[in-house]
């Protein structure tokens, strides 16, 4: 193999202003930087302190510059606030009319930087026939798991004769047609419900599932954060859908921390035996009702294991009260020798690696998945909404690697029985079924993802694919 005139590749990132959708664009750019791909980070001016700390790395100074973008002004869109994390979910809904009127600025500054590619997200579907004119290929990058794109998002998900009409619940509950013979077979009431939010038009904008149709139709590649060996099956059907190259960078896992966990709780842990502390956190950005706080709170408690609990609110609660609210009377003072409950921020992947905590109470967000796998923390899985509900189904079902807390199926209901018995199905008796054959499981995809050259390979694998498609590279 030989490189053309030794040009190094350069890809533009340019992810919707969601940090559940940033933060994969940053994994996916430190991993690209150690190959030496010049990358240019594309972010609203609000995002990019934040961007630049979380693309710090250990292991190699980075090769990305991030570029900060001015936000065009919308009607209910609050100046500054620039990313989902600070706004309201109707507020969120605005960022994409904002995306739409920042085509002009967009095209300026590609024409300045001259990429070979630009890597997008769902939310800037307009973004292939621009960059073609210019030049530019474009990849739509995929930060959910095959199995969301190949069950939601694929044409087949609605019928050719009425391609209008939106979905009603009984559709969504099955699969579309083509959809590969797995352990996925149907979906629950209250999630197909979740669903119909992907077919609904805000503020005269398109769908989410046009938006993300559209991308995907119009892109040179799809890149997608899965490897074969996970999702083989999905990675076939949307290959089948769209036919266009998909091209795999694998499950991303993320570096290690260097940090060390903060002391007040690396003092609290350290007094639970190995493995015996479940850890509960639903991310920033997905939260329970205050009944559903209580229920999982009273659940973990009837486990008879330590705990400790991360709860978020929205950006405009008040977060005392609603707290407060949410706790069963008299709760703090039971546990208290037993149980931390915190409201906020903390470093997740150190608490996960610690040596007492044994167990993962999460909404099934796909990178916590990783992140617990490699740390060795069974996975107890209670989705919220979206990506979450299908990923849930890939790790007990497809991957045999997790437990995911029965629901009932109109409206999701579960209790604290509910709680109780998923994690006793990975915690308690670990010598015999279930959990004997779970932990199997858990530990064949913990040696797969801590395999540094398997890993390594899929970035490298990568990289040459696009210089290929570039044409820097000839074979």
């Amino acid at each position: 193999m030989e490189f053309n005139g030794g040009l190094r590749l350069h890809v533009v990132m340019f992810p919707f202003f969601a940090f559940g959708h940033i933060s994969p664009f940053v994994q996916l750019s430190k991993k690209l930087s150690l190959h030496g791909v010049k990358i240019s980070f594309f972010s609203a001016l609000g995002n990019v302190s934040r961007i630049k700390s979380m693309l710090r790395s250990d292991s190699a100074p980075t090769t990305t510059q991030v570029i900060p973008l001015t936000l065009p002004p919308v009607e209910g869109l609050p100046p500054g606030l620039e990313s989902t994390a600070d706004l309201s979910p109707a507020q969120s809904e605005l960022l994409k009319l904002a995306l739409d009127l920042m085509q002009p600025q967009i095209s300026s500054l590609l024409s300045q930087l001259k990429p070979h590619f630009v890597l997008f997200d769902f939310a800037q579907e307009w973004l292939p026939p621009l960059a073609s004119q210019l030049g530019i290929k474009t990849v739509f990058y995929s930060v959910f798991v095959a199995l969301s794109t190949s069950y939601l998002t694929v044409p087949a998900r609605l019928p050719e004769a009425e391609p209008t009409r939106p979905p009603a619940i009984e559709d969504l509950r099955k699969p579309p047609p083509g959809f590969p013979e797995t352990s996925i077979k149907s979906v629950k009431t209250f999630e197909a419900r979740d669903f119909l939010y992907m077919f609904k038009s805000f503020h005269g904008g398109a769908s989410v599932y046009d938006r993300v149709l559209r991308g995907l139709n119009g892109c040179d590649v799809i890149l997608a954060k899965t490897c074969r060996e996970m999702e083989g099956p999905y990675v076939d059907h949307v290959t089948q859908q769209f036919k266009k190259p998909v091209l795999l960078v694998g499950p991303v896992v993320p570096e290690p921390r260097s940090e060390p966990l903060e002391g007040r709780w690396a003092s609290w842990l350290g007094q639970f035996e190995p493995k015996s502390v479940i850890y509960c956190s639903f991310g920033s950005e997905t939260f329970l009702s205050d009944e559903q706080v209580k229920e999982l709170l009273l659940g973990l408690d009837l486990t008879g294991l330590p705990f400790f609990v991360v709860l978020n609110f929205p950006a405009d609660a008040d977060i005392s009260a609603d707290l407060k609210r949410a706790l069963p009377e008299g709760f703090l003072e039971k546990v208290k020798h037993k149980a931390v409950i915190h409201a906020g921020w903390v470093q997740q992947q150190q608490i996960l690696a610690h040596q007492s905590v044994g167990c993962y109470v999460f909404h099934a967000g796909f990178s916590s998945v990783v992140e617990a796998i490699v740390n060795d923390c069974q996975l107890v899985m209670l989705p919220v909404r979206g990506d979450q509900l299908l990923n849930a189904k890939l790790v007990s079902g497809d991957l045999k690697a997790g437990v995911e807390v029965n629901r009932r199926d109109e409206d999701g209901y579960f209790g604290k029985d509910d709680i109780k018995d998923a994690v006793g199905r990975v915690m308690v008796d670990i010598d015999k079924e279930p959990a004997k054959s779970i932990r199997g499981h858990h530990k064949k995809w913990k040696e797969f993802l801590q395999n540094s050259e398997i890993q390594t390979k899929f970035v490298s694998d990568l990289v040459k694919e696009m210089e290929a498609v570039a044409g820097l590279r000839t074979v």
